[in-house]
């Protein structure tokens, strides 16, 4: 008899069937009270909308933009599915990748590609929750991508090289969206207690995992978007992150 079958039930006993400590990542499912929850639903909403009518004005305009969102929402889903436990926490900190989003398809768009992300998270990887849907959306998606898209426009407008850029999009976003994250769950548990000092808690108990992991986003975005601009440079002219230059820019009619 074969021991291939033998080995392979081991395996698959080992992986599922052994018990194991649990960390959460994202806001769970149970922590926010409903009218919190709610909240949050309320206000991401309207910008999951936005990104909805955003890719279909520019999927008419443009047919490749459609695969090249689902595309970014894919890379969206890996890096956010990377766990790094936070020491004495019993949670996760994980990497985001909006920043990174954000600069290619736009701050609208990087909040449709994370709600799907963080929706099949919820729903077949117990990472986050439905009823937390909404507060995750918010500080990943909206909050996360809004940060990494200013921060990254902002900075070319003042002239920093664009790896610089897409450096400080990828890292600053990151820390934005566990900011708000922050601010999400002092605003649902305080109960009586000072606002600050649960903030204050919260943000200091995430800063050994999410400083660093701020960092390595941030070289992981301006790797991303240096191996692009060496490799396909037209392709940030058709996506809008750069301004296309002059010697590809279709020759002005001469005035009659």
């Amino acid at each position: 008899m074969s021991r291939k079958p033998i080995l392979a039930a081991a395996c698959l006993l080992a992986v599922f069937g052994l018990p194991s400590t649990a960390r959460a990542m994202h806001i769970s499912e149970g922590i926010l009270p409903t009218q919190w929850a709610a909240l949050w639903y309320a206000l991401a909403i309207p910008f999951v909308a936005w990104g909805l009518r955003d890719l279909r004005v520019k999927s008419a305009r443009e047919p490749f933009f459609k695969p090249m969102v689902g595309l970014i929402g894919a890379a969206v889903f890996v890096i956010s599915c990377m766990p790094f436990p936070v020491p004495l926490a019993g949670t996760c900190s994980h990497p985001c990748g909006t920043g990174m989003a954000a600069i290619f398809i736009g701050p609208a768009l990087t909040v449709v590609v994370s709600s799907i992300a963080l929706l099949l998270q919820a729903l077949f990887l117990s990472h986050g929750g439905l009823t937390s849907l909404g507060a995750n959306i918010v500080s990943m998606g909206v909050v996360g991508a809004l940060a990494g898209w200013s921060v990254f426009r902002l900075a070319r407008r003042f002239g920093m090289p664009a790896w610089g850029a897409a450096f400080l999009a990828g890292m600053l976003s990151d820390w934005a969206t566990y900011a708000a994250t922050s601010f999400e769950l002092t605003l649902a548990l305080h109960g009586s207690g000072s606002l600050l000092k649960l903030f204050s808690a919260i943000g200091v108990s995430l800063l050994p995992t999410q400083l660093p992991l701020g960092i390595l986003e941030g070289f992981v975005t301006a790797g991303v978007y240096s191996f692009i601009a060496s490799r396909r440079p037209s392709l940030l002219y058709c996506l809008g992150v750069e301004p296309m230059p002059c010697a590809h820019k279709k020759p002005m009619e001469p005035a009659r």
